[in-house]
């Protein structure tokens, strides 16, 4: 066998693990996938002027669903698969750390909204990438509804429970 045979029967075999057209269009989904749901979620965000934006959640979501996807393919058993999700956790919690602010006044502490969708972007990564995508995509509307259309019944709320200055 000569050096060029070996050098692409080595490469033949390294991007062997999506060999067929059924697993190569399960991946493409899930990670495509992952990246919009995260997408819109860091858009909301980025509406809103906060510091993590689209790029960020669809980066954690990609992410997240790659992490739980590889050592799926590699038919990780139950108890692999836990650790691997145990550490997802704990990764983004330190990077959820990340954006959260304490104020001079220690009164106020601002980013945990921000730091909580990017938790919830990580989990609904996983849920992708472990083929959960109807259970993903639910997750991400109740998020919408909570990041967006809840802040504006909270607001309208706290407006009228406040007195004004007219009296």
């Amino acid at each position: 066998m000569s050096t060029w045979e070996v050098i692409l029967a080595t490469l033949t075999n390294e991007f062997s693990d999506l060999s067929d057209v059924e697993q190569a269009t399960r991946v493409t989904l899930r990670l495509v996938l992952a990246a919009f749901l995260g997408g819109v979620l860091g858009y909301e965000r980025e509406s809103l002027g906060k510091a993590a934006g689209v790029r960020t959640h669809m980066l954690v979501c990609l992410g997240a669903a790659l992490f739980v996807l590889a050592p799926d393919q590699a038919g990780a058993m139950d108890d692999a698969m836990s650790r691997v999700i145990q550490g997802v956790v704990a990764g983004v919690g330190f990077l959820c750390a990340g954006t959260i602010l304490k104020a001079d006044n220690l009164t106020e502490v601002r980013g945990l909204t921000t730091a909580a969708g990017i938790w919830l972007t990580a989990a609904i990564g996983v849920a992708v990438g472990l083929g959960h995508e109807a259970t993903a995509v639910l997750a991400t509307l109740l998020a919408l509804f909570i990041l967006h259309f809840l802040l504006g019944v909270l607001e309208r709320s706290s407006k009228k429970a406040r007195p004004t200055d007219e009296n």
